[in-house]
């Protein structure tokens, strides 16, 4: 597996739509969850996608997050892996891969039942466990 940082502008319009259908495919139709899913973040220039995909297939996206740059640290978002690639690592590379290139702190909202996933790269819980349409999150954050 191949990983690929790209900001919104340096995305072919390949890995867009396919960065687009994981997402929708693993949040919307999976999970069952209707959201916004384009909210506008995904275009900023403090946005980095991040994934990983084959070496013959960079446009293919198998696992992927959105790494938001801001001025009180930085947030991670999206984190989603196709249910044809899990089980294989490809989630917890792409955190490593995150982290490296993070400013602390780094916030995240992880769905509830990922929080011990999130603390085995260093993030705590940072408030109470809420809904976000629907689905139990916990605020987490790590610091530098």
């Amino acid at each position: 597996m191949i990983l690929h940082v790209a900001r919104f502008a340096e995305l072919t319009p390949t890995a867009l739509y396919n960065i687009l259908r994981l997402r929708v495919d693993v949040f919307v139709v999976e999970q069952e969850c209707v959201y916004p899913d384009l909210d506008g973040l995904d275009l900023l220039d403090t946005t980095r996608h991040l994934w990983f995909a084959p070496p013959d297939e960079p446009d293919q996206p198998l696992a992927y997050l959105r790494l938001m740059s801001g001025p009180d640290g930085d947030r991670i978002g999206r984190v989603c892996t196709a249910a044809t690639a899990r089980g294989g690592g490809l989630a917890g590379r792409l955190m490593t891969a995150a982290l490296g290139l993070a400013t602390p702190p780094v916030r995240l909202n992880a769905q509830a039942y990922l929080t011990e996933f999130y603390r085995r790269h260093g993030f705590a819980a940072d408030g109470p466990e809420f809904l976000d349409d629907g689905i139990p999150h916990v605020p987490m954050l790590r610091k530098a």
